[in-house]
């Protein structure tokens, strides 16, 4: 079969489908169709998040602000259960489409890799929000809140917690959506639940006065969206995937190469709560202004944080399509592609944000004392955003290749540094010290990112080889001869 002949798996020939922009589009254009729209719902996710600090802040409550803060390490854990499933899942089902252009049979895996990634996210979910609830006092406990904030972040856990299920399977299905190359739908689905959200916000928090229970049950809601939007999606328009549970299995053939790719997410989330924990129960010991500080700095870097975390997760299933088909030359054009973008678009926004960060924490913040801590804050996310960036990519490259532990030696990396750096920042250099120690350690995994890149080279080499036309073509010869 040549490279141009369609095959049973669909039309990857027809220009302007989404398989099109996976298979045979010009670089630029393929990255346009897969980027900008994940860069855009990932700016209007990391808006809201402005927002609805700005709807809580006007409440006029330091420990409504503390609250969110110190509930985040709970939506890590939610991202963390939903991309063991969804980054695994959606890398492998990216890698079957390219590789069924030379092998048709390659396709049939994707009902069961989809099915499996859907119900297993959904599963783990109920069984994390129920053991939380259980135990959501010791949770708050180990989250950092006391005082005036203990009660509110003990409502706004205790909602999330219960919709754990639903947001680790929102998470998952937009990760499954992605790997068909269906940018778009995937930016329709995260925008209308933003608008979603930001409307729950208003009525249960201006409206009812719910507070931070009403902000959780808000995004819970709009979750609850995404996952209808989701899943209607694939069974109208997927050729392969499905979600119906007659096609879970817990076959190592699907298993494996889900499970680890996702570990490493998984191992990189649960570093990220242990991160949070570590730094917001250091912060509070420095009383919840520096803390209500730290989360609205870190809401503010992440707007340019995310547009570029909408190229180095977009790019993926290009990078892993490119892989299953086995081929190099496309998956070359598409690293130094994103490469270059990722460069541009970070150190561009950081400069901006970096120029008028005064201006932009006391657009937020009213109380002058913040401002201070506020913008040290600031700065020193943007720097780390950098680095961070460029770790982002390596770590896309690792997961669309199925290389698993590259990715997870870079997530256990981040972690491992990251303690003994904030601890002794904090010992030897106070609130400044915990403030740059997450600075310090992305410049590190960056580091380590180059290293596992030249380690890996040889490994990639071989599975483009295994999975190029030439060998297909060899492997078909010799099973006829």
């Amino acid at each position: 079969m040549s490279p141009s002949t369609p095959d049973s798996t669909g039309p990857s020939d027809v220009t302007g489908t989404n398989r099109w922009y996976l298979s045979t589009a010009p670089i630029v254009r393929a990255l346009i169709h897969l980027c900008v729209p994940m860069a855009a719902a990932m700016i209007v996710g990391a808006l809201y998040n402005l927002i609805n600090a700005g709807v809580v802040g006007s409440l006029h409550d330091t420990a409504l602000l503390a609250a969110i803060t110190l509930g985040s390490p709970i939506l890590g854990l939610v991202m963390a259960v939903g991309n063991v499933f969804g980054v695994g899942g959606g890398a492998m089902i990216s890698r079957l489409l390219g590789a069924a252009e030379y092998d048709p049979g390659a396709a049939a895996q994707i009902k069961h890799v989809s099915s499996f990634s859907f119900w297993g996210s959904l599963i783990a979910g109920a069984v994390i929000g129920s053991a939380g609830l259980l135990l959501l006092k010791p949770v708050v406990s180990l989250l950092g809140a006391d005082g005036a904030a203990a009660p509110a972040t003990t409502a706004f856990v205790g909602v999330m917690l219960a919709f754990v299920p639903v947001l680790a399977a929102a998470v998952c299905l937009e990760q499954l959506v992605r790997a068909e190359g269906a940018a778009r739908q995937v930016m329709i689905g995260l925008i209308a639940s933003v608008i979603a959200n930001l409307g729950f916000d208003l009525l249960f928090i201006l409206v009812l006065h719910w507070g931070v229970a009403g902000a959780a049950l808000s995004m819970g809601l709009a979750n609850l969206g995404i996952v209808g939007y989701f899943g209607l999606w694939l069974a109208r328009n997927s050729e392969h995937a499905s979600l119906a549970p007659r096609w879970f299995t817990l076959s190592p053939a699907v298993l494996r190469p889900v499970l680890g790719v996702g570990v490493g997410t998984l191992l990189q989330s649960a570093f990220l709560i242990v991160t949070a924990l570590v730094l917001n129960n250091l912060a509070a010991t420095y009383g919840d202004g520096p803390l209500a500080a730290m989360g609205v700095a870190v809401r503010i870097a992440q707007v340019p944080e995310f547009l570029v975390m909408g190229v180095t997760i977009g790019v993926l299933p290009l990078l892993a399509y490119s892989y299953g088909k086995g081929d190099r030359n496309r998956l070359s054009a598409a690293l130094r592609a994103s490469f270059t973008a990722v460069a541009a678009i970070s150190v561009l926004f950081a400069s901006g944000v970096f120029v008028f960060r005064e201006q932009v924490f006391a657009a937020f913040v009213a109380n002058p004392d913040m401002l201070g801590i506020g913008v040290a804050i600031l700065t020193a996310q943007l720097v780390a955003m950098i680095a961070n960036s460029f770790t982002g990519l390596f770590t896309s490259l690792f997961q669309a290749t199925g290389r698993a532990a590259a990715a997870t030696v870079m997530s256990v990396t981040q972690g491992v540094l990251f303690l003994p750096i904030v601890v002794l920042g904090n010992l030897w250099f106070g609130l400044p010290g915990i403030i740059w120690a997450l600075t310090v350690t992305e410049g590190a995994v960056f580091l380590v990112g180059i290293a596992m890149w030249f380690a890996s080279r040889a490994a990639i080499e071989r599975g483009l080889a295994d999975g190029s036309p030439e060998r297909a073509e060899e492997a078909l010869e010799h099973a006829q001869g």
